[in-house]
């Protein structure tokens, strides 16, 4: 079963799917194993019976998510953790993660040991093996392993090298460009990149490349692209912005410009305009002096409307939980403000919960405004149930003390002083 934008609008509305269709294996993306795990705690939601087997894989697993997981699930599930990229066909390694298990620590979930007919080594630059607890970069040999990139003789050459363990002078390598290490238990433990590219929500993502566009935009003087992690997990990229100083240059031309030339999950969630980029002794740019990306809109707007209706309200809430930050106008695309198809189908599963009302994701696409998606709502007979959900914020504020009920004022209804009042 493939899944479709509408299986994925709520975590219940999957879960039925998988039910209706005597699901046994699910071979999930980590970042909505991510999102699953998290409606399962959050909500009166469990497994179909038919579920024996979740896999998941595509980047890095959170222990938080392990330890809620088997805490609502149990040993009646089997979960896998998989690691492999593309250029090995794909998966190479996996990890069987049972509860109790010692190798799942609170630093990392290990991305295992070799599948049959894979071989991974672990190598310094000049390709010595290194040993257990050392960092190396993996190797990854084996039948699985591709003949290298279309029309790209020159990167072929440089990932795709001759295996010197193999008695066979045709078997290659891939460089996969992987930290790792081996743990005692013989587990292999994912550290890092040895360079800039990340994945974010499945997706490889190279900065350069980011930056590369970003610097081709007339008025940008220079720019460096981070990833940035919340609470949450969820991750996000961070451009900062050197600017010429006699050029209006905004974020939304920015942000504009970057959709005609890289696909939407390389487009940056938050744009921060600094003065100039900080930098170390030996003239590299220190990342870790980057200013915290604020959380609010970074520039004025004078076409800026505040949510007036329960509705907008409501959904003003929601969108600001979510995309964190602090002031949403009713006429700011969600999609443009760093919202993406997880993200949208919390929102939409939230709302749905909230005014008990018919919703899906394709609803958002296509009203990607609170104002669009406010009159989509109050067609289908959403205003009496957004007024209640205000009674009831009010009614909370009114048995709370003076500071408790302003810091959740400040929290809730930040831009409807008006409103409220």
């Amino acid at each position: 079963v493939l899944r479709t934008d509408e299986m994925i609008s709520s975590a219940r509305d999957f879960l039925h799917y998988c039910d209706q269709r005597r699901t046994t294996i699910l071979d999930l993306p980590t970042a909505y194993w991510h999102e699953l795990t998290d409606a399962l705690r959050a909500g009166d939601l469990r497994l179909p019976e038919t579920v024996r087997l979740v896999i998941i894989g595509g980047e890095k697993a959170a222990f938080d998510r392990v330890a809620t997981w088997h805490k609502l699930v149990g040993e009646s599930v089997r979960l896998i953790n998989s690691y492999g990229p593309t250029e090995t066909t794909i998966v190479a390694t996996m990890c069987d993660l049972r509860p109790r298990d010692e190798s799942v620590s609170q630093n990392a979930v290990p991305i295992g040991r070799p599948l049959v007919n894979a071989s991974v080594y672990l190598l310094t630059e000049s390709f010595q093996p290194v040993p257990i607890g050392v960092p190396g970069e993996l190797h990854i040999g084996g039948p699985g392993v591709a003949r290298g990139y279309l029309n790209r003789p020159d990167l072929t050459a440089e990932k795709f090298i001759k295996d010197p363990f193999s008695g066979n002078g045709d078997a290659r390598l891939y460089k996969t460009g992987d930290l790792v290490r081996y743990r005692t238990d013989g587990n292999i433990e994912f550290l890092g990149r040895i360079d800039n590219q990340i994945k974010i929500r499945g997706f490889r993502v190279e900065l350069e490349e980011v930056e590369q566009a970003l610097r081709s935009q007339t008025g940008v003087i220079d720019c460096v692209v981070v990833l940035r992690e919340d609470r949450d997990g969820d991750k996000r990229l961070i451009a900062y912005v050197v600017r010429e100083a006699h050029l209006q240059l905004t974020i939304s031309e920015l942000r504009r410009y970057l959709k005609t030339k890289l696909p939407s999950y390389m487009v940056p969630a938050s744009f921060e305009m600094i003065e100039a980029l900080p930098l170390l002794p030996n003239g590299k740019i220190n990342r870790r002096a980057l200013p915290e990306p604020r959380s609010m809109r970074s520039e004025a707007d004078e076409s800026f409307v505040a949510p007036w209706t329960p509705i907008e309200q409501l959904l003003a809430v929601e969108w600001r939980d979510v995309l964190k930050l602090e002031r949403i106008g009713i006429h700011d695309n969600f999609f443009e403000l760093g919202g993406h198809s997880l993200l949208a189908a919390k929102v939409v599963s939230r709302v749905r919960s909230t005014l008990e009302i018919e919703l899906g994701m394709v609803d958002l696409f296509q009203a990607p405004t609170i104002a669009s998606l406010a009159a989509l709502l109050f067609s289908r007979g959403a205003q009496n149930e957004s007024e209640d959900y205000l009674a009831a914020v009010l009614g909370e504020l009114a048995n709370l003390t003076d500071e408790e009920a302003q810091l959740r004022f400040d929290h809730e209804m930040r831009s409807n002083e008006a409103a409220v009042a």
